[in-house]
């Protein structure tokens, strides 16, 4: 307790700096959560509701200085002097719960009855699901997930150790679709549709006990790419027990190619119009006026097969089927999926008057993931003259010089070598300027396209035993790479370093790598290289990425937007 000024800031400064503080009002009243939502968000340097402030570490000087200036402890004008100091102050969407200050007797009467008119934990629970999510995921899995995710936290479990769990559920579940049995498979679809429920439980809790951070977000993000894919390994490793051949691999890899190719487009054209000015489209507006229509919202949250119910179509189709129906069902509804996003931003693009900002230049800079040979084509083009299509012209004429020779000589040769050369050159060419046109979004995706189909395509003209597979690893490793990439520009630290992209040798240069290995080895040598480039690249992105986010002092994040899908 503090009388005046003074005796608080004496308070505070007992206080480590390294620690938060909150003040709270003596007279507050209003709900637990309330305050909850108000002191324990860590994502925010300070934050308040009525009654109540909280200050992070670095706006603790700031709180400091407002309390010398200010003639009492009221966290009213202390917020309001927070904000003239330049300190953004989150204040809380509290809804149906209460924060107030009443200054009579019959004043706190009535908010005390305003208070106990509503049952705060319901509202807790119910603000926990995220606010846009698939229609299975709001239907099938939240009414009873967020209840496991309360009791999680009240015996203390954390989002990180449910995000974990959910991982090696789906690990097993692979385990069990990789013995090929009719026994293994519906236990594999069971245990996939578990992890899944375990994989909304984590988000739930982070936002029912407020436990947010970078780690948390990242883990969420990667963990579901590695537990979708490792279960395409699993299924094609059971169809191969079950007597089955390599092409299984083929669909395999060729799914997660597509699915990657998905979010890529999600990720670019998300960070190109992330700030830009003047965002506007008819387009957009015709996809506003949809959403005020409620049973297209459902539709356009389904047609785009998200996490939800692509996993419980992969779930049923595995108990009921058999591993390349589960593929071919995945590829047509990822490809119907992927069509109608694409086209439908391409359209928003090509409409949109929006001025795109130096930030959005970079960011998509580093989802091209440029390597050394693109920057030194880069360089010699910088000169070119620039236009709106120029850099999507030159990166899709990039594409099919690389992947016509391998349709034309699908054999093994030096054709596909000299179509990676004229890919690097044309890639960097395509960078050279910043990438601010309507559709320069489209760079990254294409690039990710050309270097995945390029490996798919050597591995299964390859007479190789084994070569599918090692590229299924190869691909799987690049693919981390750039989900990383993704998140740490999310998480507001920049893209990985640049010595890491131009050690694994950027797309272009494992391009030609992986063309060059293909026309030296025709046999066994073949997958041997894509084993040996699989694993060096796996553990020089791992190594990096694990030391970036476990000390990483990046802000705490946590998605709201239900993407990637």
């Amino acid at each position: 307790m503090a009388a005046d000024a003074a005796s608080t800031a004496t308070a505070l400064a007992a206080v480590p700096a390294t620690e938060r503080v909150a003040l709270v009002d003596a007279r507050f009243t209003g709900h637990v959560h309330a305050l909850r939502l108000a002191l324990t968000d860590p994502r925010f340097p300070a934050a308040a509701v009525e009654g109540a402030l909280t200050a992070q570490p670095e706006a603790r000087g700031a709180l400091t200085r407002a309390l010398g200036e200010a003639g009492g402890p009221g966290t009213d004008a202390l917020t309001a002097r927070l904000e003239a100091d330049g300190v953004p102050v989150h204040r809380p969407d509290l809804g149906v719960l209460v924060a107030a200050v009443p200054d009579s007797a019959e004043a706190r009467a009535k908010t005390r009855a305003e208070v106990d008119s509503v049952d705060d934990e319901a509202v807790r629970l119910r603000t926990a699901v995220k606010s846009r999510d698939g229609f299975f995921t709001t239907y099938c899995i939240s009414p009873y997930s967020r209840y496991l995710a309360r009791w999680c936290a009240r015996r203390g479990f954390t989002p990180n150790q449910v995000t974990t769990a959910s991982l090696l559920t789906a690990l097993i579940a692979a385990g069990c679709a990789a013995t090929g049995t009719r026994a293994g498979f519906v236990a594999a679809g069971a245990l996939l549709l578990f992890s899944f429920v375990l994989d909304c439980t984590d988000g739930q809790l982070a936002r029912y006990s407020l436990q947010y951070s970078t780690l948390g977000a990242w883990l969420d993000a990667t963990f579901d790419r590695a537990k979708e894919y490792a279960y395409y390994a699993g299924l094609a490793i059971g169809a191969a027990h079950g007597g089955g051949h390599d092409d299984v691999w083929a669909l395999a890899l060729g799914a997660m190619v597509l699915q990657t190719c998905r979010h890529v487009v999600d990720f670019s054209f998300t960070e190109a119009n992330h700030d830009a000015a003047a965002n506007t489209s008819p387009t957009a507006a015709l996809s506003d006026r949809l959403d005020s229509v409620g049973w297209t919202v459902w539709a356009r949250r389904m047609i785009v097969l998200p996490i939800g119910e692509r996993w419980a179509m992969i779930a049923v189709l595995t108990a009921l089927t058999t591993p390349r129906v589960v593929f071919y069902a995945l590829l047509i509804g990822c490809a119907l999926a992927a069509c109608y996003t694409t086209a439908g931003r391409v359209l928003r693009s090509l409409t949109r008057k929006a001025r795109r900002t130096d930030r959005a230049a970079r960011a998509l800079a580093d989802l091209a993931d440029s390597g050394p040979l693109a920057e030194a084509a880069a360089k010699a083009a910088a000169r070119r003259p620039g236009g709106g299509a120029t850099a999507p012209a030159l990166v899709l004429a990039a594409a099919a010089l690389l992947l016509v020779p391998l349709w034309w000589h699908p054999e093994p040769g030096w054709w596909p070598v000299l179509g990676a050369g004229l890919y690097a050159l044309f890639a960097g060419a395509a960078v050279a300027r910043p990438l601010k046109g309507p559709l320069d979004w489209l760079v990254p995706p294409v690039f990710r396209a050309a270097e995945y189909v390029t490996i798919l395509a050597l591995a299964a003209h390859s007479s190789a035993s084994g070569a599918l597979p090692a590229a299924f690893g190869l691909v799987a490793a690049v693919a981390y790479h750039h989900y990383d990439t993704v998140y740490r520009i999310r998480g507001g630290t920049g893209a990985p370093p640049r010595r890491l992209v131009r050690a694994i040798g950027g797309h272009e240069g494992r391009v030609l790598a992986v063309t060059i290995a293909a026309a030296l080895w025709h046999g066994q040598g073949f997958t041997t290289a894509l084993t040996v480039l699989a694993t060096a690249l796996a553990l020089t992105v791992l190594i990096e990425s694990i030391r970036f986010w476990v000390s990483s002092g990046a802000p705490a994040v946590h998605d709201e937007t239900g993407e990637p899908a």
